[in-house]
C-alpha cells in the first residue's frame, strides 16, 4: 500500500539514520524526496546512501556524533545549504541500569543526543524552513521521536525516560506555538521496537511484542500534518491515547494564556 503523506517534501534530514527507526524512515520516505542522512556509523551511512540513490534522486550523508557541538554545527550548515523542508530528529541513546552504576559520561551523552541535539537542530533549522515554505506556499515538517517511556518516571532507564519526557513536552508546546505557521510538528511515541538500541543500552534478551521499525516510520509519516502526537502500535495507542488527549487541550489553553503575557511583556520592553 502506497504511503499517503499530507505534504510532498523536497529534501529531508534524518538523524540516527544508520540503523533502526532512522534507517526505516530513510527507506520509507518517497523517492521523490531527496535525503540528507546522518549517524555515527559512516560505513552503514554509505551503504544506505548507495541503496537509496535511485534515478535522479539526491542522497547525501554526513557522519556526525550529536554529542559534539562541532558535529551539530556542520550538520546544521549542510542542512541549511540543502534547504531541507522536513527534519526528522530520530537519533537517540540510553543506558539500562541504575543511574549511579552506569557510565557517567553515557548518562550525560544521553541528554546531549536526546535533548540538546533535538533543540539545537530545530531552533536553527526551523526559521529558514518556515520562511522558505511560506514564500513557496507550501508546508515544512518536523518529527521529533519521543517514546512511550515519556509518560512516567522509569527506574533503571531513568535518564532515557526523562529525556524522552522532555522531547514529548517540548514538542507538544512547540506545535502549539507554531500552529499558525506553515509547518507541521509531530511528537512520535514508538513503543518497543526491534532496533539495536536495547542491546547498545545494555539490555539483554529480546523485547517481547516489539514492533517493526518500518511500521513505525510509515505510521509517523502518515500522521504528520494530521495530528501532533502519534503513538505507534495498536496496543500502545489504546493504552496511552487517554493520557495525551487532555495534554492537547491543556496545551491549547495554556498557549493562549502564555501567548497573551508574552505579547504584553514584549510591548513593555
Amino acid at each position: 500500500m502506497a504511503l499517503q503523506m499530507a505534504t510532498d517534501y523536497r529534501f529531508a534530514l534524518v538523524t540516527g539514520a544508520s540503523s533502526g527507526i532512522g534507517a526505516a524512515f530513510a527507506r520509507t520516505i518517497p523517492e521523490t524526496t531527496d535525503l540528507l542522512l546522518t549517524g555515527r556509523d559512516s560505513e552503514r551511512l554509505v551503504a544506505l546512501r548507495e541503496e537509496l540513490s535511485v534515478g535522479e534522486r539526491t542522497v547525501e550523508s554526513i557522519p556526525a556524533d550529536l554529542t559534539r557541538e562541532g558535529d551539530r554545527r556542520a550538520l546544521i550548515d549542510k542542512a541549511q545549504a540543502l534547504e531541507i523542508d522536513l527534519l526528522i530528529n530520530n537519533a537517540g541513546m540510553g543506558q539500562f541500569g541504575a543511574v549511579l552504576e552506569n557510565d557517567p559520561q553515557g548518562e550525560v551523552d544521553t541528554v546531549q543526543v536526546n535533548c540538546t541535539a533535538v533543540v539545537d537542530l530545530a531552533v536553527n533549522l526551523l526559521p529558514g524552513m518556515i520562511d522558505r515554505e511560506r514564500l513557496a506556499g507550501r508546508r515544512a515538517g518536523l518529527i521529533n521521536v519521543s517514546s512511550t517511556f515519556a509518560v512516567q518516571p522509569i527506574p533503571y532507564v531513568a535518564t532515557y525516560a526523562a529525556s524522552k519526557a522532555f522531547v514529548q513536552s517540548w514538542t507538544e508546546a512547540l506545535a502549539e506555538e507554531l500552529r499558525h505557521q506553515p509547518v507541521d510538528v509531530l511528537a512520535l511515541c514508538p513503543g518497543a521496537t526491534r532496533t539495536g538500541m536495547a542491546e547498545r543500552a545494555g539490555l539483554r534478551g529480546s523485547i517481547p511484542f516489539a514492533g517493526d521499525p518500518e511500521d513505525v516510520a510509515r505510521e509517523a509519516l502518515g500522521a504528520l500534518g494530521r495530528c501532533t502526537v502519534h503513538v505507534s502500535g495498536a496496543a500502545s495507542r489504546a493504552a496511552l491515547t487517554p493520557y495525551f488527549l487532555p495534554r492537547r487541550i491543556a496545551a491549547g489553553g495554556l498557549g493562549a494564556v502564555m501567548g497573551f503575557f508574552s505579547r504584553v511583556g514584549t510591548r513593555r520592553t
